[in-house]
């Protein structure tokens, strides 16, 4: 496809940055719907906008004008009544009416017009050197007048080359025969269906001539009803007898008039983009997308946390670090039932993997399908919302884009967890500070407790101790293993507050983590995939409503 020019490569000089624009929207349209619109519809678009920028570069001072009609209209005729030239007369000769004849007026450029159209050499003609004595409201300098093949030839390649010139033409003038002007032939297979081109559409009614005088206005009003019936209200249509020359100036001075405003050829390609947009926007529609909200990124984040299992994780933390504090802090003496109760990690069979497969092997089989299945509900939720309002194709790229064949957002937040360190068994400095402060008031309680013990044995023999003294009136010994005691209980409580604290802290920057691995997760596998087809979007709609404007 030929690139779409710029628009320092005017050639439409203050006329064509308006159609360059909306040519550059239905280029970035049909560039942006690559894989999301089908081929077949985006296809016609795409040719257009290769063949309108080529028009665009080549030739501005020339309007290629198409004389198109049935066996028998005149067309011929009327081309060598415009052309003030007999063709067999300057050696063209047209052996078969399968090629369209060309004849160009005016400044240097029409060569290569005329070489883009596909017109062979011996089929064109030039009226540059002619003399030519037109009054000035009717000299055609700038035209480029095509006699097309007939539309009702019983050849295919008839049909064929019609076809593929009236693509080209800036203006098309339609030449009817006056006993066969409402033959639904030409109306049905042409004009009708290209109502949208009516501010580039002229109709002549040729051989009008043969028309009783009193009867040609309600002929040519006949023929201006069934235009309008046809969707082509206030096309021009004018009388013409190309053999006797009536209507033939008034025909010239309308094609005058629109060589020189130049408008014609901006006219064609402005109705050829809006057809061509049109076509995309039943299919594809160019309604305003809502995106994804802050609210709905929540929600998924939030979803897939509750997937993969984050608040039991962070609820087992906090109960494993306060159950692991208490087997280091706690008061030796009582610290072995603190160890009949299970740690809440081992309850879950998790140790350190605190990942959804992990979390999924510790329940019912079926719990790994139902958590799978909740995390694809959240991803489908969200990529529903954000396709509020588009049209099925695009609806379908946003629905499809977090879910590409071979993913498993499950298995995401999988890895993204498993990568996730918590230390969550890394004992803390303090707990290995109180158990040997626990240990060393165990020791003396045990060694002030046997002193007492010694001394009462000693009492019945003639063995003496040392007197320790006493303290506030409690002998030594008691008092070590009172205070002993008394600081083991304290000790205890203390750290059973503070390990509080701690699993509190430490389930807290879990949560932290595992929520920034879940959101890593859920931008990189969902919401950026979503939102590079959301964006796609919109560079399509705004290209789609450029090219209509």
């Amino acid at each position: 496809m030929t690139d779409t020019v710029t628009a320092t490569d005017a050639e439409f000089v203050g006329e064509r940055n308006d159609v360059a624009r909306r040519l550059d929207g239905l280029t970035a349209a049909v560039t942006a719907s690559k894989g999301r619109i089908d081929d077949e519809i985006i296809a016609p678009a795409e040719m257009l906008t290769g063949r309108a920028a080529e028009r665009l570069t080549l030739s501005g001072e020339h309007t290629i004008v198409a004389l198109a009609g049935a066996t028998g209209s005149g067309k011929s005729s009327l081309f060598n009544s415009l052309t003030d030239l007999e063709l067999a007369g300057v050696g063209v000769r047209r052996p078969t009416t399968s090629w369209a004849l060309a004849c160009a007026w005016g400044p240097d450029g029409a060569q290569g017009l005329l070489e883009w159209m596909g017109i062979p050499p011996r089929h064109q003609v030039s009226r540059m050197s002619m003399l030519d004595h037109s009054s000035e409201d009717t000299k055609l300098d700038g035209l480029v007048l095509l006699d097309l093949p007939d539309h009702d030839s019983t050849e295919v390649s008839h049909h064929l080359e019609m076809d593929r010139l009236i693509k080209y033409a800036d203006l098309l003038v339609w030449v009817l025969d006056p006993q066969k002007y409402a033959d639904a032939a030409i109306h049905d297979r042409y004009i009708r269906p290209m109502a949208s081109y009516s501010d580039v559409t002229l109709v002549v009614l040729n051989q009008i001539d043969r028309i009783p005088f009193e009867q040609r206005e309600r002929a040519l009003t006949d023929v201006r009803r069934i235009l309008a019936d046809e969707g082509l209200p206030g096309v021009p249509v004018i009388g013409v007898s190309a053999t006797r020359g009536d209507g033939v100036d008034e025909l010239k001075r309308e094609l005058a008039a629109r060589i020189r405003a130049k408008s014609s050829a901006k006219g064609r390609l402005a109705s050829d983009i809006a057809a061509a947009a049109d076509v995309m926007v039943q299919v594809g529609g160019s309604a305003d997308a809502p995106g994804i909200t802050d609210v709905d990124r929540r929600a998924l984040d939030e979803a897939l946390v509750d997937c993969a299992g984050v608040p039991q994780v962070v609820d087992a933390i906090a109960a494993s670090t306060r159950r692991q504090a208490a087997q280091l802090t706690g008061w030796p003496v009582v610290r072995w039932a603190a160890r009949l109760r299970t740690d809440p990690l081992e309850d879950l069979e998790l140790g350190e993997e605190l990942s959804p497969s992990a979390l999924a092997r510790t329940s019912a089989p079926t719990t790994g399908n139902v958590q799978r299945a909740n995390a694809e509900l959240a991803v489908r939720e969200l990529a529903e919302k954000a396709a509020v309002g588009l049209e099925r194709p695009w609806r379908d790229a946003v629905r499809d884009a977090p879910s590409p064949p071979g993913e498993d957002i499950v298995d995401e937040l999988d890895q993204a967890i498993r990568a996730t360190s918590f230390e969550v068994a890394k004992p803390a400095v303090w707990w290995r500070i109180v158990q040997v402060v626990q240990l060393l008031a165990v020791v003396a309680a045990v060694g002030g407790l046997l002193w007492l013990i010694a001394q009462g044995v000693t009492s019945l023999s003639s063995v003496e101790l040392p007197d320790l003294g006493d303290v506030a009136g409690v002998p030594t010994a008691a008092a070590v293993v009172i205070g002993a005691a008394l600081l083991g209980i304290v000790l205890a409580l203390a750290s059973r507050v503070a390990a509080g604290v701690s699993g509190s802290r430490k389930a807290a920057r879990a949560d932290r983590e595992l929520r920034d691995a879940i959101d890593t997760v859920a931008t990189q596998k969902v919401i950026a995939p979503i939102q590079a087809e959301l964006d796609s979007y919109r560079t399509y709609r705004t290209g789609i409503l450029a090219a209509l404007d």
